[in-house]
């Protein structure tokens, strides 16, 4: 099948729902990645309101785009967190209350599991084409982060005490099953977008994860190559180990220097975009991602959901990038081969 091009509009919050829909229609993609924030989907609202998600379907269908995913990582960001001020920043007042650091995670918990809910809602609600089109891809998915306990001791000094690591992962999995079994009534799968400041941020660690949840069949992978380029993380063997796990992909390009740098892989505390930085995010098709061999790895994955651009790079105007990212997906999609290229040699 063709996968469907998405835009995801976490970057473009900033703009009304219906105002992006216009210049994604034209910048030639198929649908939209909604992100919970802004006011591109409302779980709140999905749950509340009878006719939330009609009008949503028939925002999209006038402007002619489809919907295969919808994105919640600023709340799941903060379940496992070690809450404090920032968070007040990505989390709706409702959600932080009083700031108290259990009861933010515990209202964060509640909410993904309303995510769940809220998209069950909203994909019953599709036109029969989107829902054929869910059928086909095997799944219902909703993006986002888990948070982690133990992320700020990825590089540990001083020596963390022994077990403090797995009780990090025990921490993530007395958290995320009860989610994740709200995810299963609803028939609903979570992808974690594999990042660092999350549980899973390379191969080892998503390793790690999926067997803390116990192999948890709704609890997958976004998968973002971009990611695991500038740590050195092998993103090809991620999808040949884990490829059946990838619920759902972003296409996001990142680019590294080939040579030492003034600020390292730990960014020397310099903003995205330094000419300092050893790494920066890329519009696709800018950075050192090799993208025929990833789409490649899907192919061989039996992937089949929508290839979403997350358009991020620092010096290039957004509107520009993310109408080249389009046609750069498109060209490199392909059918997969019906038979060996040197059968027609074979005498029958």
């Amino acid at each position: 099948m063709t996968h469907p091009v998405t835009l995801f509009t976490g970057q473009w919050a900033d703009l009304p729902l219906e105002a992006l829909c216009a210049k994604v229609r034209a910048f030639g993609y198929d649908g939209l990645e909604l992100a919970c924030w802004g006011d591109h989907f409302d779980v709140h609202r999905a749950l509340s309101e009878p006719q939330y998600v009609a009008r949503h379907w028939q925002l999209l269908q006038d402007h002619g785009l489809g919907c295969w995913a919808v994105s919640n990582h600023l709340v799941g960001q903060a379940v496992c967190d070690p809450v404090d001020d920032r968070h007040r920043g990505i989390l709706p007042d409702r959600l932080w209350g009083d700031g108290d650091p259990e009861a933010v995670r515990q209202r964060a918990a509640a909410e993904m599991k309303d995510t769940a809910r809220a998209a069950r809602r909203f994909f019953d609600a599709a036109p029969p084409a989107i829902k054929e089109q869910l059928a086909a891809m095997g799944r219902t998915v909703v993006n986002g982060f888990t948070g982690s306990s133990i992320w700020a001791f990825h590089y540990p000094f001083p020596p963390l005490p022994a077990g403090r690591v797995q009780a990090g992962y025990d921490d993530f999995a007395a958290r995320w099953l009860p989610i994740l079994e709200t995810f299963a009534q609803e028939n609903v799968h979570f992808a974690l977008e594999v990042h660092p400041a999350e549980i899973a941020f390379d191969l080892t660690s998503a390793t790690r994860a999926l067997h803390s949840v116990r192999e948890h069949p709704q609890f997958g992978f976004n998968f973002d190559p971009s990611h695991f380029g500038y740590q050195g993380a092998d993103y090809l063997r991620f999808l040949r180990e884990l490829g059946r796990r990838v619920y759902h992909v972003h296409v996001k390009d990142v680019w590294w220097s080939a040579t030492p740098t003034d600020a390292g892989v730990f960014g020397g505390h310099a903003e995205f975009g330094d000419p300092a930085r050893y790494w920066d995010f890329r519009s696709p098709g800018h950075g050192r991602i090799d993208f025929d061999a990833v789409f490649r790895g899907l192919l061989l994955a039996g992937y089949q959901g929508p290839l979403s651009v997350e358009w991020e790079d620092p010096h290039m105007d957004r509107e520009h990038g993310a109408a080249e990212a389009v046609g750069f997906v498109r060209r490199l999609q392909f059918p997969r081969a019906g038979g060996m290229f040197d059968s027609a040699f074979v005498r029958g």
